[in-house]
């Protein structure tokens, strides 16, 4: 914990502060645009700078995608990189700019003779000298004038959804419909809102939505019209001890749901009402031994054991969940090795791959996973950062 000059202006200190965080962000932007010139992330094999920063780094997704665009943006606005650098811009001010350097956009640029010079000069001198509005509207009004008829009619372009899972299991969501996505949207759940409307509903309209959003989606999974997920239809699922299951008590966080979130025994029993129940038996070492006979073929039992064992992608710095894995075999089926839970490793598409390709999953006897290079050199997640001294 820093501390102020005896004497000095707390404002001075705290300026000083954030132009050197400033400092820092660009440094780290930089860095990060480097690793993605060199493609270092495949190096751990992973597809991107942004699942690299995920996984090794502990950073949110929003996060990591900051980082990443930015390190691009400053590329092609060396003049407000430089005030970057120099700790007169923010982050978050690059990132504001990084929207008129898209891709897209610098080929429209190019395309209409834009001297992206004279832009970069603008975007500058807004950022170091005016209020962060100011350069927000000047950047929407860069991108309007580049885009006169708005973008093309593609709706899945302006599509988007963001799903924040919180320490206690609850989701919030905010996202972006076109407009004809959002009246599907509207049509589909307003039938749900006004439906069954007590006399003396107090709730509100929000709380109707909500409630219409959770019985569209318990009517998509009790259909079984979606699409098959790894060979299994997507479902709820909740593994709760048996001994929580049956006890009367509350039993607060001991039932672990498929996408990480943890519920009360009460709960579980309160799901299990109308749902169906799987015996699992677990051995001292946590691996399970017997999943009883709701299933009869050897694949099935293996992932589903192996999802349970695992929880979700073992490959160092991944962590993908387990609908998105297949099981590997850790000896090849065709080397002799056996179609067991033993000889089983949950995979993401993407790992399963590299796997197949050099890398190498090994899981130990305390039941971690270590992750191994094509060169025999092994993949390390750094452990979390220590406090400064």
């Amino acid at each position: 914990m820093c501390s102020s000059v005896p004497g000095g202006d707390p404002l001075d200190d705290l300026a000083a502060a954030l132009a050197e965080r400033n400092r820092l962000d660009a440094r780290l932007a930089r860095s990060v645009r480097a690793a993605e010139n060199e493609q270092a992330a495949q190096r751990d094999g992973l597809a991107s700078m942004t699942s690299w920063l995920r996984g090794h780094c502990r950073v949110s997704a929003a996060e990591a995608a900051r980082l990443v665009r930015n390190g691009r943006a400053l590329e092609h606005l060396p003049a407000l990189a430089e005030a970057h650098d120099a700790g007169l811009v923010t982050a978050e001010q690059v990132a504001v700019a990084a929207r008129a350097v898209t891709p897209e956009r610098l080929v429209a640029a190019a395309e209409q003779g834009v001297d992206l010079v004279r832009i970069d000069a603008v975007f500058t001198g807004v950022a170091v000298e005016q209020p962060h509005a100011d350069l927000v509207q000047v950047v929407q009004r860069y991108v309007d004038d580049l885009e006169p008829d708005g973008p093309e009619p593609d709706p899945t372009e302006g599509r988007a959804l963001t799903l924040s899972k919180h320490a206690d299991g609850s989701l919030s969501f905010r996202g972006h419909l076109d407009a004809v996505g959002g009246e599907r949207l509207q049509a589909a759940l307003e039938p749900f809102v006004q439906a069954g409307r007590p006399a003396g509903d107090e709730r509100t309209r929000a709380q109707r939505l909500g409630d219409g959003l959770v019985q569209l989606a318990d009517y998509a999974l009790a259909t079984g019209g979606l699409p098959v997920l790894r060979s299994r239809k997507p479902q709820v699922a909740v593994v709760v001890a048996l001994t929580d299951l049956v006890d009367p008590a509350t039993g607060e966080n001991v039932g672990r749901m498929g996408f990480g979130a943890t519920i009360s025994a009460a709960r579980a029993r309160w799901l299990a009402c109308d749902g169906a129940i799987s015996r699992v038996v677990f051995g001292p070492d946590g691996a399970p031994l017997d999943l009883g006979r709701e299933q009869r073929l050897v694949d099935r039992y293996v992932r589903r054991a192996a999802e349970l064992r695992d929880g979700c992608c073992v490959f160092a710095g991944c962590g993908a969940p387990t609908h998105w894995c297949d099981v590997h075999h850790v000896i090849h089926w065709l080397d002799g090795g056996e179609t067991s839970l033993e000889n089983s490793a949950l995979l993401c598409e993407r790992h399963h791959t590299q796997v197949h390709h050099g890398f190498r999953v090994e899981r130990q006897p305390t039941g971690t996973w270590r992750t191994y290079r094509p060169d025999g050199s092994e993949v390390i997640v750094p452990p979390a950062l220590a406090p400064a001294a």
